[in-house]
């Protein structure tokens, strides 16, 4: 057989390859609006969510940029490309604070327009109240500096694998969290809706430390490694106080209709000054207080209150080896 004819035999069988596949995507976009119009029909009952309304969303990404833009106002220097001088640090808070409050206005209208809508709430003038709540929460963020001053000294005093501010600030998680946390409990103050969620949510994916934004927290907190640690929405925890890796402060067990039955209702632990609660516990209930001083040990469940000054240890477990050998002595 020739060169040309068995070129000719494999452009041939290639385009019939080629037909083969177009037939067979053609046939599966057919399938494709039956499948569309199951999924609008769907949408149309009460069990399912859907955000079908003309008016926007918050957007994550924007809320994601709204926490960048404030953590470069609360720690100038630290996570800006340009340098700054004494000489120019006004201006450039000047201009990122004025940024930070056009954003603000932008996302925070958007989450009352919606859950007006959402709810059939009478109109609350969602843009003059935007503006006005923008600015209320740029007035706290002296405060707030106030308040972080007081986590990072907490952390460095308790935290002896570090001597330098500049490591907390840009390493440790548990002032990432706590950062993102104060800056979400002022929104939540203002009842801003969905966007102190999508914070707080936005720290916990990258730190996992899950800090509910309606929790009360006291300076000089100290989150030390901080993977797994959950606090409550009631949760009101004092001044100086450290928790470790894995510390749950959470509600005793809730009934199906729980989000109905106990909204706004005191569910989760007390915790006073200058308690320590270290890696793995777990306490639970609405009603529960740890007393200020108190020393909590790692792997505890707790359900009831503790009074001050109390240590709470967990006795020591009977380890069982097994397949072990004997040391000899050398000859």
């Amino acid at each position: 057989m020739s060169d040309n004819s068995e070129k000719k035999r494999l452009i041939q069988s290639l385009s019939t390859l080629c037909n083969n596949e177009g037939e067979t995507i053609s046939s599966q976009h057919g399938k494709i609006p039956p499948v569309v119009k199951k999924l609008v029909d769907s949408w149309k009952t009460e069990e399912q969510f859907d955000h079908i309304s003309p008016v926007a969303l918050p957007s994550d990404d924007a809320v994601i940029n709204i926490i960048h833009k404030a953590r470069s106002i609360l720690f100038p220097g630290y996570f800006t490309k340009a340098k700054l001088h004494q000489s120019n640090l006004e201006y450039f808070l000047g201009q990122e604070t004025t940024d930070l409050y056009e954003m603000l206005v932008e996302q925070i209208s958007m989450a009352i327009r919606h859950d007006c809508r959402r709810n059939a709430l009478p109109c609350t003038n969602c843009d003059q109240m935007s503006h006005q709540i923008a600015y209320a929460f740029i007035e706290r963020l002296p405060a707030v500096t106030a308040l972080l001053t007081q986590d990072i000294r907490a952390t460095l005093s308790g935290d002896p694998a570090t001597k330098s501010p500049d490591e907390v600030i840009f390493c440790y998680p548990g002032l990432l969290a706590t950062s993102i946390f104060r800056l979400a409990h002022e929104l939540y103050l203002f009842n801003v809706p969905i966007i102190p969620r999508i914070m707080t949510e936005y720290a916990h994916s990258q730190t996992g430390i899950d800090i509910h934004p309606g929790a009360t927290i006291g300076p000089g907190l100290f989150i030390d490694h901080g993977t797994g640690v959950v606090i409550g929405e009631t949760t009101i925890i004092g001044k100086g106080v450290r928790l470790y890796q894995g510390v749950t402060l959470g509600a005793l067990s809730l009934p199906r209709d729980a989000g109905k039955k106990l909204y706004q209702k005191k569910r989760h632990p007390t915790i006073e000054d200058n308690v320590i609660i270290y890696s793995n516990t777990t306490v639970l209930g609405g009603d529960t207080v740890i007393g200020e001083g108190s020393i909590i040990g790692g792997n505890i469940w707790l359900t009831e209150s503790v009074e001050p000054g109390t240590k709470v240890l967990l006795k020591k477990p009977e380890l069982i080896y097994t397949g072990s050998k004997p040391v000899t002595e050398k000859e």
